[in-house]
Parts: C-alpha cells; structure tokens; sequence
C-alpha cells in the first residue's frame, strides 16, 4: 500500500510554557487534545533527529488515557518523514526500560515514550510524551534544547492518510517505504533479565517455600511481572496484582510509595505478610521494595544492592562505579568507598547517568525517587531492581530486614527523608528559591541550633566525559557533621510546582540505628524551616508528602 504525504501548516509556538531542557512534554490530557498538538512535538524531535530516512524508531507507552491514538498519530508522522520502520509494544504497551533495551538491541534511531511516568491517567488527568535517542536513554538537554527552539518556529508537520494499525494483533504492515510491526511486549525485556539474573536461583527459592507479592498499580509492568513472576519464576498464580493497564490505572495513583501503595505496605507489616513485597509505578522504571516487616528506601535499596551485586551473574565480576543524583542519600557512597570504585553526584534526571555508563564509569545507578538500574539499559528499570533483590535473597537466605540490618551495621545509617510542598503557585515557589540563593554566600561557617553549616552552594554539575556545565540543579547546604540538607523544584508535575526539601544524617553508633526516622531528623527538619521559610513563605502549615 501507498500513501501519498500530506503536509499541513500548524500553529506556531504550540507550548512555550514548557521549558527547554526537560526530556520530554508532560500536561493533562486536554491540552494534548488540542488539534495538532502532539504532532508539533513530534514533528519538532524528528526535525531536529538529522536523517531518519531509512531508521528504525520504537514507539510504546504505559497505556494511560489518549496512549492509542497519539500511537496513531505517531505512526502517521514517522511514515511521512521516512522512517523505514517502525517497532510498537502489542496494544502500544512498552515500559519506559523495554524501549530503551529495543533501542539498543534493534540499533533503533531513537524512541517514542508514551507516559507521565508515576503521575495518574485518566480524560482530565496527565500524559506526556518523552524521547530516547540511540543510546537507549532520554534525550540529553543539547537536544530537548533544539526541539524547544524548533518548536517555536515550526509551521507544518508531515503526516499521511491512512487507516489506522491494529495495535492488539502481533505482525507487519506495510504503509509505503515504511514497515510498521507491532511485537510482544514482553519477549525481548524477559530475555534480558534471564541473561542477568540467575533465575534457576530465584525459582529454586520460591519452590522451597519463599513468597512474594508483586503489585503492578494496573500500570505497564503487570504483564511483564506475570510473565516473569509467574510463568518463568514459578511464583504462585496471584503473586502479581493489578496485573492488567488500564487507561485510568483503576483510578489510583501508580506512584509506588507508602502513600499510594500502603495497602502492600500494611499486608507486609501483617502477620500474614509474604517474605517480599515490591510494586512499579506506571511506565515501570520506579521500583519499592517491602520485606516482611521492612520497607527499604530508595536510598537504602542502592546502596544495599550495589554491595551485594557480586553475587549476580551479570555483576560477578564487581561494579566500574556507583552514580546517585544529588539528592539521593549517601549510602551509595560509603559503598564505593568500601569497594573502591568511583562515586558520581549527577543532577537528577536519568540523562545525566548515560555518559557515565555509556564509557563504563558506572555500573550501577540510582535516585532517591525510587528509580534504581545498571548499565543493561540507559533507563531506570522497576523490575530489574525488584528482580536484584530476589537474586541476592535467593544466594544469601536472609530476610530483607536481616539483610538491611546488617548492611547498617557494617556501613553505618543514613537517616533520610523528603518532605514535598506541592501545587505550590509557581511565582512563590521561585521567591522561596531566589531568596535562598540569595543567602547562600552567608551561610556557610554560622551555627544554627548547635549545627554548623560548612558550605552551601547552588549545585553545578560538570560532566566528567563530554566537559558540559549543568548549573542551578539544586540547593545544598551541608554540615560539619556529615548532615545535609537539599532544595530542590521538582520538574514531574503538571500543575503548580513542587518543592522537595531533603534531610539527612549519618550515624555509625549500632545502638542508634533503630531510630523512628523523622524523629532521628526532628533537629535537622526544624532547622531546614528557619533556613528556607518554605511553611512561613508559601502559607503550607505541613508538607503535603513526607517519604
């Protein structure tokens, strides 16, 4: 079949409010409903793609509200700027790590994310699109750059008039030049995992009586965990629940944390919890992680996984280093010290782990937000972090709390919270950062409440490999003592902004390590308020989410 292109003029300067240097648009639906509104995105990102005649793009989504007709959209553009073939998730479903390994393994040009990650779906509720590029990971702020300028000036997209595929049935199309295939979704990232766990291990264990219960929040990793789970890992039928993507995702939020997900917290504090509890977010590259008895924080989950990575086939032969964003807690760091490799501080955005990996400064990568995941994609990776962690249970035959216990014990603690203000009016939520990089020079050598402050700046990460300049990626105001606290504007949502104010504390003492931690932090939490006035400034009597 043969479709001529048509091209059609568009409005110019389609979103402006959305700022350069994110890897992706992310908004409510109905803005995304506006006519040509997604394809002025996409059309920006492929003008700025160099050729693509010929290439090989990948296109899926967690299956949120509007995911199947932008597919059809996108389908539609890649054909008429010649694309020659086109890889999509059967039903447009492909988690946010499955597209980056199709990029990889395919040598795709690059691919299209349908999703808004962990944030709820719904006709009123968020979509986003996001791009990787041919390293498998998000698009770098050189080239988000270029398609922001490119979306200021663009007044037409390419696009051609055809049917639509039938995205619920595996096969070819043929639409032109182009091959459009719709393939399993699962096959190639449950390959991968095989190559790097020991899943004869895992399955021995669950067969000798260990139990788990994995909940996918309705999202994009429910067939993948039944695949895996269930069918390869021989975990009882139910393991895996809210196994099926729905366009709303059943209504709750697919954000994997105490609040969204308390209803597998409260079955793993239960007297009768499985052994390990783990659940994903919507486009599965989040991950938590719950032993009987025991949540694991993020931060926590890091530096445990990366000191017990050795006993994973794909890691035997130890890590080239650790990365953690700035934000993300030190624990990693005493790690690598321990092991000797290198310790990275990146800004937070998983674009910024790809140089470390891509030139094998990194193995292993995390951020505080519950993203977790190596050098195997250029993504975070939900499954591959819950599937760590059965590897190492499996060879260690410790319970989680028996393994984060002794991890403290041997590396020290560190006491870790975030407290999120959100839908902050964006105006006041800029004031309270201007004002506080407006004291920054001041603060460094004076003592509050006992507490000496030892340096305070505005973060700037120079890039080891490529040499560039990441300015202004947050506020860090750190201690003699080894505390730190850290402000930071979060870029996830879609509606007012969110600030998130990070406390830390180390402790080495073996009779301190059981402290409730908010009370371990009181201090610290009382002097973030006096130093940032995030409560005095924004009206907020108490953070909106404290994880």
């Amino acid at each position: 079949m043969s479709d001529d292109i048509v091209i059609k003029t568009v409005a110019t300067k389609p979103y402006l409010d959305q700022m350069p240097g994110t890897s992706g648009l992310r908004k409510k639906v109905p803005v995304f409903q506006q006519e040509n509104y997604p394809e002025n995105f996409i059309q920006s990102i492929f003008d700025v793609s160099g050729d693509v005649k010929g290439k090989k793009l990948v296109i899926g989504g967690d299956g949120r509200f509007y995911n199947d007709q932008v597919i059809q959209k996108a389908i539609r553009l890649a054909v008429a700027n010649g694309f020659g073939h086109v890889m999509i998730g059967q039903n447009g479903i492909l988690s946010t790590p499955a597209v980056s390994n199709l990029i990889r393994k395919y040598k795709a040009l690059g691919g299209i994310v349908l999703s808004a990650s962990h944030n709820p779906g719904g006709p009123k509720q968020d979509f986003g699109i996001k791009y990787n590029i041919s390293n498998g990971g998000p698009a770098p702020e050189k080239f988000t750059n270029a398609a922001f300028e490119r979306s200021k000036v663009i007044d037409q997209y390419l696009t051609v008039e055809t049917s639509d595929i039938d995205l619920s049935q595996i096969g070819k199309h043929q639409i032109g030049a182009t091959t459009i295939e719709i393939i399993d979704s699962v096959a190639d990232y449950a390959e991968m995992m095989e190559d790097i766990f020991d899943f004869d291990a895992i399955r021995a264990y669950i067969q000798s009586g260990f139990t788990l219960q994995f909940d996918a929040m309705h999202a994009v990793t429910g067939p993948y965990a039944k695949e895996i789970f269930e069918k390869r890992l021989g975990a009882a039928e139910g393991s895996v629940i809210n196994a099926v993507p729905l366009p709303d995702f059943g209504g709750q939020h697919p954000d994997p944390n105490l609040i969204y997900a308390k209803g597998l917290y409260d079955l793993l504090m239960s007297d009768n919890a499985p052994d390990f509890g783990a659940a994903s977010d919507g486009d599965g590259d989040r991950n938590m992680i719950i032993g009987r008895g025991m949540f694991v924080a993020p931060s926590d989950s890091l530096a445990v996984l990366a000191a017990n990575a050795h006993l994973v086939p794909a890691y035997s032969a130890g890590l080239k280093g650790i990365a953690r964003s700035m934000p993300t807690s030190c624990a990693a760091d005493r790690v690598a010290e321990k092991l000797k490799i290198g310790m990275y501080e990146v800004p937070t955005g998983w674009k910024f782990f790809g140089n470390l990996l891509d030139h094998q400064m990194a193995t292993i990568c995390g951020e505080e937000s519950a993203g977790t995941s190596s050098d195997h994609v250029r993504e975070k990776d939900g499954l591959w972090a819950v599937l760590l962690w059965l590897n190492i249970l499996a060879v260690r035959r410790q319970s989680v709390a028996d393994i984060v216990n002794e991890h403290w014990r041997h590396f020290g603690r560190n006491y870790y919270s975030r407290h999120d203000f959100e839908g902050v009016d964006t105006e006041v939520a800029n004031k309270v950062m201007q004002r506080l990089r407006g004291e920054l020079a001041s603060l460094a050598g004076t003592s509050i409440d006992g507490q000496t402050i030892e340096k305070a700046d505005d973060f700037a990460y120079h890039d080891p490999v490529d040499q560039s300049v990441s300015a202004h990626q947050g506020i860090r105001i750190l201690f003699d003592n080894g505390s730190r606290i850290v402000v930071r504007l979060s870029g996830t949502g879609t509606t007012g902004a969110t600030i998130r104010i990070y406390i830390e504390r180390y402790e080495a003492d073996e009779d301190k390590l059981a402290l409730d931690t908010q009370e371990a932090l009181a201090e610290l939490i009382a002097i973030a308020e006096k130093i940032i006035q995030v409560k005095a400034i924004t009206g907020f009597e108490t953070p909106t989410a404290i994880i």
